[in-house]
C-alpha cells in the first residue's frame, strides 16, 4: 500500500498536469460565431456612399448605422471613427424597384426593392483575410402601396439581412 505522502504528491502532480493542460489550450468561441482576430480591439465603419441612382443619402445612412449596430452588438470591438483594427467601407451600388408576381391582367401584385452593396473589408492584423465582396438582398411590397410610404421599413429590413451576410462572410467562422 502506498504511503499517504506519496498519494498526496501524486494528486498534486495530477492537479499540476491538468492545470498546465488547461492553461496551454486556449479555446476561443462566441455565441455569435464570430472569428475576431485575437488582438483586435477596434472596428471602423465608413459611411457607405449612395452610388445607385435611386438611393438617397438617407438609405446609405440607415445601412451604415445598421452595420455599426450589429458590430457593436455581436462583437467585443470598440467602434472608432477611422483606422480600426477591422475596417469596413463601401457603397450602395444598386437600388432598384421591379414588378414581380405579374397577374393575368398584366399588372404586378407585388413590387420588389433590391439593394446591392459593395463592401471592402480590411483586417489590419491578418491581411490574408482582406476582401472585397458584393451583397444583394430584396424585400417585396404590395404594388398598391407607394414606395415612399414603405421605403423606410423595407430599407431597414433589407439592411438587417445585408449586414448579417457581411458579418458572416467577414467575421463568421462557419
Amino acid at each position: 500500500m502506498a504511503h499517504p505522502a506519496t498519494r498526496r504528491s501524486h494528486k498534486a502532480l495530477l492537479v499540476l498536469a491538468l492545470a498546465l493542460v488547461f492553461t496551454a489550450c486556449r479555446v476561443s468561441y462566441s455565441f455569435t460565431g464570430a472569428d475576431i482576430p485575437k488582438d483586435a480591439r477596434t472596428v471602423s465603419i465608413d459611411l457607405f456612399d449612395a452610388r445607385a441612382p435611386l438611393a438617397s443619402p438617407r438609405v446609405a445612412q440607415v445601412f451604415t448605422e445598421t452595420l455599426r449596430d450589429l458590430m457593436q452588438a455581436q462583437t467585443p470591438l470598440n467602434l472608432t471613427g477611422s483606422d480600426g483594427d477591422v475596417q469596413y467601407a463601401g457603397e450602395i451600388v444598386g437600388y432598384d424597384v421591379q414588378p414581380v408576381n405579374i397577374q393575368s391582367n398584366e399588372t404586378a401584385a407585388l413590387n420588389r426593392l433590391t439593394m446591392t452593396v459593395k463592401v471592402r473589408y480590411v483586417n489590419t492584423l491578418d491581411t490574408d483575410k482582406n476582401s472585397e465582396s458584393t451583397f444583394s438582398r430584396f424585400a417585396d411590397y404590395d404594388s398598391g402601396q407607394d414606395l415612399t410610404s414603405v421605403e423606410e421599413t423595407l430599407v431597414r429590413e433589407i439592411s438587417d439581412q445585408l449586414v448579417q451576410d457581411i458579418f458572416d462572410r467577414t467575421l463568421g467562422s462557419w
